[in-house]
């Protein structure tokens, strides 16, 4: 592999702590992170690529700035998803935190430079998906390269990529239980919300305390909550619905008037033209949806209608959210976006697709993710997976390939013949751990929910978070490794025979 450097910021050595094993242990991967990212010149190649495509034909003391400033927002981006921290929390904790000062190179000689949340959220948004990915298998087949392998990770074998292991999950959408009168209450509250800001910027039209149409839409959510103990309860919650509808239609009436003004007059606030239009898109974002959230509650609550899941409105705040219908213990629906990975055997994700659609069904994304594995590593000699990717088109492409089928049949009599299979009964023992992984994927690297709510960065923050949870792996695995050798070492010296003076 080429090696591609630039000159970097000399860094303070990291004091000596006598701290807790927790903490050595945490240490050590994140010094083994910075060691793998530098050596094998892959962080450098990935901020090049990004300084190629976005800013050709700098100088070159505007390069060094930029390469510099890309190889920092890289380095934050990994601390979010490593740690799962808000940008607000992440910027007070490096502030405070030599070995993250040291990490993302904020100790300079004479001072300590670290962002602020603004800037680490910027940083979150610098870089495209499709660069991350890239990323992720450059680092992936890195680990194919003995040189590599011998000199960081401290072993002689390779990692291989020929025996994979796919799953899909649900990835939960941060929204509250989607009940279709409470999307009333959240459009008002919103439009309020907006409607202050513009009200604090002395942009103001006639209309009663902005706060008391809260108060009333709080008040009608109770009421409609309670109705269903009551005798009569129908016909209440019918009344107090109509009652939402009139506080909504007057909310909606009173946030256009104020999109106007604010489009009109903007010059007199403080706001740029670009904030204001922050506070115009938000506004507008609820009232295009508000009819069709009260027709939707209108066919349920007064018709009595059921409504197909792909014409309901789930969350007035992310329109990616879809009901996913998989009969998980303790979750028989959830509601949220698809989500499918697939790792090799020592743990590494190799691929991954975050489907913005309704998921198609786990039998059909097989052969897409043996194509892009194929690109990527070279074809796969075997493919496991549970049941739910059984399918007689999947066992005729996996044998048309040449790939070993260890996905798990439906039919019990197959799986019991198939178990008696060597093969595929380990790697059917191997597959049930995979399901660990998407656990520990998805609530230690992604948060569960994901506080996202727009696609693509949601997108982007999967490739982050698959990026990491693989660099922390394989910095384990140099740890691990590392420890090993000195206790063998430590063990041989301890058996040399010394020499008994006479």
């Amino acid at each position: 592999m080429d090696k591609i450097t630039f000159q970097t910021d000399l860094r303070p050595l990291l004091p000596t702590v006598f701290g807790p094993k927790d903490y050595h242990e945490f240490r050590d991967r994140l010094e083994q992170m910075d060691r793998i990212l530098l050596r094998t010149g892959l962080e450098t190649a990935f901020i090049i690529r990004h300084l190629e495509e976005h800013f050709p034909g700098v100088s070159a003391k505007r390069r060094q700035q930029l390469l510099q400033n890309f190889r920092t927002s890289c380095r934050y981006c990994i601390l979010l998803s490593l740690t799962g921290w808000s940008v607000r929390d992440l910027a007070v904790r490096v502030a405070d935190s030599h070995l993250f000062q040291w990490f993302v190179s904020a100790d300079k000689l004479d001072s300590i430079q670290p962002a602020s949340k603004s800037a680490i959220d910027r940083y979150g948004k610098m870089f495209e998906e499709e660069q991350i990915r890239q990323f992720v298998h450059d680092l992936n087949r890195a680990m194919q390269d003995e040189n590599i392998v011998n000199e960081l990770l401290y072993q002689e074998t390779v990692l291989r990529f020929d025996r994979i292991f796919a799953d899909t999950t649900c990835v939960k959408a941060n929204i509250h239980f989607p009940v279709d009168w409470v999307l009333l209450r959240d459009a008002v509250r919103t439009l309020i919300l907006a409607i202050e800001l513009i009200r604090g910027q002395g942009l103001k039209h006639r209309m009663p305390s902005p706060r008391q149409f809260i108060t009333q839409i709080n008040g009608l959510c109770m009421q409609m909550t309670q109705s269903r103990r009551k005798k009569g309860g129908t016909k209440l919650r019918k009344k107090t619905f109509r009652a939402m509808k009139k506080v909504a239609g007057t909310v909606k009436k009173h946030a256009e008037r104020y999109v106007f003004l604010l489009k009109k007059e903007w010059e007199r606030t403080q706001w740029t033209e670009i904030e204001a239009g922050i506070i115009i898109d938000r506004i507008n974002g609820i009232l295009d949806q508000l009819p069709a959230a009260v027709d939707q509650a209108h066919e349920r609550i007064i018709g009595g209608r059921k409504m197909k899941n792909a014409d309901k409105i789930l969350s007035l705040y992310d329109p990616d959210v879809h009901v996913l219908i998989r009969g998980k213990a303790g979750a028989e629906t959830e509601f949220g976006t698809g989500l499918y990975l697939a790792e090799q055997e020592d743990g590494l994700i190799a691929d991954w697709d975050f489907m913005k659609e309704q998921p198609l069904a786990d039998s059909k994304i097989t052969l897409r993710s043996i194509e892009r594995l194929t690109d990527n590593y070279g074809k796969p000699e075997s493919f496991a997976a549970d049941r739910g990717f059984h399918s007689k088109d999947n066992s005729r492409d996996l044998e048309n390939l040449a790939i070993f089928n260890a996905i798990c049949p439906k039919p019990v009599v197959e799986l019991q013949t198939r178990m008696e299979e060597k093969d595929f009964s380990v790697l059917q023992k191997r597959r049930a751990s995979t399901e660990a992984r998407i656990g520990i994927f998805k609530n230690a690297y992604l948060g569960n929910p994901m506080k996202s709510r727009d696609f693509d960065h949601k997108n982007k923050k999967i490739a982050w978070a698959v990026l990491v949870h693989n660099l922390w792996k394989v910095a384990g695995m140099a740890v691990d490794n590392c420890r090993e050798n000195e206790k063998t070492v430590d063990n041989q010296a301890m058996k040399v025979p010394t020499r008994i003076p006479a």
